[in-house]
């Protein structure tokens, strides 16, 4: 490229008078606008990145640096994001469209808001003169054999451009402050306004004194991570004072452990962790960018959240025009997205609105609904584009999209069919994946009827009640077998697995609640946990009247060994003859105790619900054979009560006092054998 002199394409004398008179009040904004620059070239980077068009270099770490400099009482603006050519830079830089200066200000006479004037016409560049005398341009395109550009104006309307020397992919902007703001070549100054303006971008920024020396910080070992520049390590030994016992014998005891501490360079500033306190970086984020109907801008962060959703607390900042309003206000906000982080700046959400205000506010709705159909439309988008990713991200977050799930309908509705379920073999589907698997499997013939019936998709209602169904038509409903605990009920996970079935697993507290609400907005589905009955696939096929008299003779046994004469038996033939007995437990039983003892009424469960209970005995089992033909045994009422154990800690752990029983009773019955 040849050198290039040449006019800045605007209508009027000069454009920085105009952007000084209007913005002086807040000339501090030029940070937020070059860093905002920088992060959106790095994004647009990534994302070329991701859709195969460029490949980012296998160490790459996004990230902008600011290099003060007191003595040359310059300010850079480094980022490594895609760059620009030449022509980029004639197009992005030298051309200012809008009429003229007249106009501009005739416009904008009325609003005070720099976000407008600088926002509107992307003139977020030329902040910088608002401080320079002076600014330059070194950049370099991602683009293959792309030529370095070098552009630089002196504050005027005349520029100059030619081939530049940048070697890395990227573009540096440095600015040739004027003598009335000399203050921004501070590092203390500069920090100060970099938390106040850019404290939520998603970028690493990285603060330091140009040609200083590098600073050192000292952390424990344990905390070094793959990015720390490792100096040395620092080794305190173990420190010991001898201690004298009561029976006069003496003993070194230690006063204070060994430690490992490791000597770095200092770390970038880290402005997630400081802004909301997080130690955890955030899995990933969602921007938000809109200018019609309202003018709102942000970002939302997806912290680590597998733990308790009860205990999860986010914090999302308002802000109107960079004026901090409130955390977390409930009429902008949707209740469920307060489990994440993040900061929303809206301009045109009046300041001095009350609450009750906000609440009847029609306009505050559709902020609330718009910030609810983005971070749907983030994790939808996720989930059809980036699978693995968000497979990835999935046990973290899914505890916050079932709450918001219970929360909000119309973000029930876009995400049904983007909620995914672990399966035994530890794969990820979606509840349509669920339904098509279990259509691929072999049914018999007494379950074909139900697989007719089934829709091969779930299909979302929207009646979130539930309807009235008889038991025929909720047995027409194609069943979703769950797990809740892997290890408890591992017996019949194993039965599962014998007949080539399949279950997901759901051990999340929040998962009674959730799988209820899809059920009401899936007509075709319901979910059933695998202890709740035993299919037919794990049973052979014999006549009712066949097992009658043995149901009978057990029933009445088992009843009289527990001394329980409501004890409900049924006797099958199972595949498998290695089980002798399993309990079931009806699925609304089981939902009831779940959330019972969610409301802290776990101790209600055994008496109330016992109707529901069913001890399942196998009629091709030994140990159950020999109890049929030797009832009156005086062994019999121990095998009895020993089964039923059995069947019991395949479902859940055996209180205290059953515990003990059941070990003493194993004691006698293998000194019985040892006989």
């Amino acid at each position: 490229m040849s050198n290039k002199h040449g006019n800045l394409s605007i209508n009027s004398d000069n454009i920085f008078p105009i952007i000084k008179k209007w913005l002086y009040s807040d000339h501090d904004i030029f940070y937020r606008e070059l860093i905002s620059n920088g992060c959106d070239a790095i994004t647009k980077l990534k994302k070329l990145d991701l859709i195969g068009e460029y490949e980012l270099p296998a160490d790459y770490e996004p990230k902008i640096q600011i290099l003060v400099n007191p003595e040359d009482k310059t300010l850079k603006f480094i980022d490594n994001g895609l760059g620009m050519t030449a022509d980029e830079v004639e197009e992005y830089i030298n051309q200012i469209a809008f009429s003229g200066a007249t106009d501009f200000l005739e416009k904008y006479k009325d609003k005070a808001s720099e976000e407008q004037i600088i926002g509107h016409f992307g003139l977020g560049f030329y902040s910088a003169f608002m401080v320079a005398d002076a600014v330059h341009i070194d950049s370099l395109s991602y683009q293959k054999d792309a030529v370095p550009v070098h552009w630089e104006c002196d504050g005027g309307t005349e520029f100059d451009m030619k081939d530049g020397s940048k070697t890395t992919v990227g573009t540096e902007i440095t600015l040739f402050l004027n003598e009335d703001c000399l203050e921004f070549a501070n590092e203390y100054r500069a920090k100060e306004v970099i938390e106040k303006y850019c404290s939520f971008m998603p970028t690493a920024i990285y603060l330091s004194k140009e040609h200083a020396e590098e600073e050192y910080e000292t952390i424990p070992a344990d905390e070094v991570t793959e990015k720390d520049k490792v100096i040395e390590t620092i080794v305190e030994e173990a420190k010991f004072e001898e201690k004298e016992n009561e029976d006069g014998t003496k003993e070194q005891v230690e006063v204070s452990p060994r430690t490992e501490k490791a000597k770095i360079v200092k770390r970038p500033t880290a402005l997630y962790r400081k802004v909301f306190q997080d130690y955890k970086e955030p899995l990933f984020w969602i921007h938000l960018n809109m200018d019609y109907p309202f003018n709102l801008k942000g970002i939302l962060y997806f912290p680590k959240i597998n733990t308790e959703y009860d205990s999860i607390e986010g914090t999302i900042k308002l802000y109107n025009n960079q004026v901090f309003i409130a955390d977390n206000i409930k009429e902008v906000i949707p209740e469920f997205l307060m489990l994440l982080k993040g900061v929303i700046d809206c301009p045109d959400l009046p300041l001095n609105v009350s609450r009750s205000a906000l609440q009847n506010d029609g306009f505050v709705k559709k902020i609330s609904d718009y910030i609810t159909k983005k971070v749907a439309d983030k994790l939808s988008g996720m989930c059809k584009t980036d699978k693995e990713s968000y497979e990835k991200y999935w046990d973290d977050i899914s505890p916050f999209i079932k709450f918001g799930c219970l929360k909000d309908e119309k973000f029930c509705d876009k995400m049904n069919d983007y909620i995914l379920f672990k399966n035994l073999d530890d794969k990820y589907l979606t509840l349509p994946e669920c339904l098509k698997v279990e259509n691929e499997k072999p049914e018999s013939e007494d379950s074909s009827s139900e697989a007719e019936n089934a829709s091969d998709n779930a299909e979302t209602s929207d009646n979130t009640d539930a309807p009235n169904e008889t038991e025929g038509e909720k047995d027409s409903r194609r069943p979703v077998y769950y797990v809740t605990d892997t290890q408890q009920q591992g017996q019949y996970i194993n039965m599962f697995k014998e007949q080539g079935m399949d279950a997901v697993i759901l051990d999340h507290n929040i998962d009674t609640s959730f799988i209820t609400q899809l059920e009401r907005r899936n007509e075709k589905i319901r979910f059933v946990r695998i202890d709740a009955d035993l299919t037919d696939s794990m049973k052979e096929e014999v006549p009712e009247e066949e097992l009658k008299e043995a149901a009978d003779t057990l029933t009445e046994t088992f009843r009289k060994a527990l001394n329980n004469e409501n004890l409900k038996v049924s006797v099958e033939k199972l595949k498998n003859p290695e089980i002798s007995s399993v309990i079931t437990l009806s699925e609304e039983g089981r939902r009831m105790q779940d959330m019972m003892k969610m409301y802290g009424m776990a101790g209600m469960d055994s008496s109330m619900f016992g109707g529901d209970q069913t001890l399942i005995l196998n009629a091709n089992n030994k140990l159950v054979t020999y109890i049929l033909e030797n009832k009156d045994s005086e062994h019999v009422p121990a095998f009895c009560e020993q089964l039923y154990d059995l069947a019991l800690l395949s479902n859940h752990p055996l209180s205290p006092d059953a515990m003990s029983k059941f070990i003493a009773r194993s004691n006698q019955i293998m000194l019985l054998l040892a006989k």
